[in-house]
């Protein structure tokens, strides 16, 4: 299978020539490695259970020995010898050359204070598993960019994904080998993740002897709240309600590991003080990286997901953040929400380096798109009675559909399976 290009390689590309060292940051399977190869001149492979041990040994005797190679160089999950952060820092300053080192990793390092910031030498890439335009599902006949230019009409633009496909897409989820397997077998890899995970990743990431069983439950629970908004609250009551007696620093410590291990994620809320900010729920919003993992770890088929409007409908909005932040990430916007106590919300909120914003609305079908319309209207009349405040460049629904156009109301309503950065 030919290599798949990815949206992130760009910034990867950019990085390395005004970096000394680029670290790219992310889940396990979702093409860093890969990726990285595409641009190292040598490899260090810290994982090879031939040489981990010897590895992690010279990392602790004499790291420099490790860093020996053509440049870039790629030093895989160097996370397992932690010491290679400062060798390849002090490697940084003594060639005073960008473009020296390559890190990948899949879980965020055991806090140690003898570890240097990185700042000045160091920049972070983060990468999500693949987007549907990057699997070639989304066609990409429209463009964010574009739309942040306004240089499109979108009008009559179809997206080639049916609903079932669009559903299959989701189950299998965005993990680059699972386009070279059949499709019965790709629907395996998210359940094949998620037993690694709890029965290895979780424990060995710093040592810790933690229970598979809980952590199921608790990716259980959190799957259950997927793309809601609250507090840890009902997460912990859940959580305690399958699993008996359980302290929510318990809970909290493995939540934190599996951010760590980028599996979940949380979308922060925007609060443009369009109202007192007494009334602004500020809590984030609950995601997994990747919405093939809460469907594996809710134990939903493909067959019953199809079924199942309302979960499909959480999942839905995943995948919609899993692609937005990637596309809007290419060209500098960053992802929020907005919800206050009166009800009225916005999905998604992206931000642009230029001061440019869009508001956002998912939803599933054409009978909601009504409902998204009026929400984003409300909000664009609030934030319209703020001086302080810019309209928002284009709001936008985006749907399970297939065709795109633009309302009455100058609301774009874009299939998923049209978009692209």
């Amino acid at each position: 299978m030919d290599y798949i290009k990815r949206i992130v390689d760009k910034e990867i590309e950019k990085k390395l020539r005004t970096s000394g060292a680029v670290v790219i940051r992310g889940p396990k399977w979702c093409g860093k490695t890969t990726s990285a190869k595409q641009f190292a001149k040598s490899i260090l492979e810290m994982q090879n259970p031939d040489t981990e041990d010897n590895y992690k040994e010279l990392a602790n005797i004499k790291p420099s020995i490790l860093l020996q190679g053509e440049k870039p160089r790629l030093i895989d999950e160097w996370q397992l010898a932690p010491k290679l952060w400062n060798a390849v820092r002090y490697a940084v300053d003594t060639a005073g050359d960008v473009n020296q080192f390559i890190l990948t990793s899949s879980a965020t390092p055991v806090e140690d204070p003898t570890m240097h910031s990185g700042v000045g030498r160091f920049s972070f890439v983060n990468m999500k598993p693949l987007s549907l335009y990057e699997s070639g599902e989304s066609n990409g006949v429209i463009s964010l960019q574009d739309l942040l230019d306004e240089k499109t009409n979108i009008d009559g633009k179809q997206s080639n994904l049916s609903y079932e496909d669009l559903v299959y897409a989701l189950c299998r989820g965005g993990w680059p080998n699972s386009l070279k397997m059949s499709k019965e077998d790709a629907l395996e890899v998210a359940p094949n993740y998620l037993n690694t995970l709890v029965n290895s990743d979780i424990s060995r990431i710093d040592g810790v002897n933690r229970d598979p069983q809980l952590a199921s439950i608790i990716l259980k629970s959190y799957s259950r709240l997927v793309s809601t908004i609250g507090t840890n609250g009902a997460l912990f009551e859940d959580i305690k309600a399958n699993y008996g007696d359980i302290s929510e620093k318990t809970i909290s410590d493995y939540l934190n590991v599996l951010k760590k291990l980028y599996i979940i994620e949380e979308i922060s809320a925007w609060n443009p003080n369009i109202r007192s900010k007494t009334t602004i729920r500020t809590s984030p919003k609950k995601m997994l990286i990747d919405p093939s993992l809460a469907v594996a770890a809710l134990g939903c088929s493909y067959n019953e997901l199809l079924l199942d409007v309302n979960t499909l409908g959480l999942l839905f909005e995943n995948l919609v953040n899993r692609d937005l932040s990637i596309y809007a990430g290419s060209i500098g916007g960053t992802l929020n929400h907005y919800r206050d106590r009166y009800g009225l919300e916005c999905d998604n909120v992206i931000h642009f380096k230029n001061g440019k914003y869009a508001l956002v609305e998912v939803k599933l079908s054409k009978e909601k798109i009504e409902e998204a319309e009026e929400h984003l209207l409300k909000l664009k009349d609030l934030i319209s009675q703020n001086p302080k405040l810019k309209e928002p460049t284009f709001m936008m629904v985006i749907t399970a559909t297939k065709t795109a156009y633009k309302t009455e109301n100058g609301i774009l309503v874009v299939p998923i399976g049209c978009l692209k950065n």
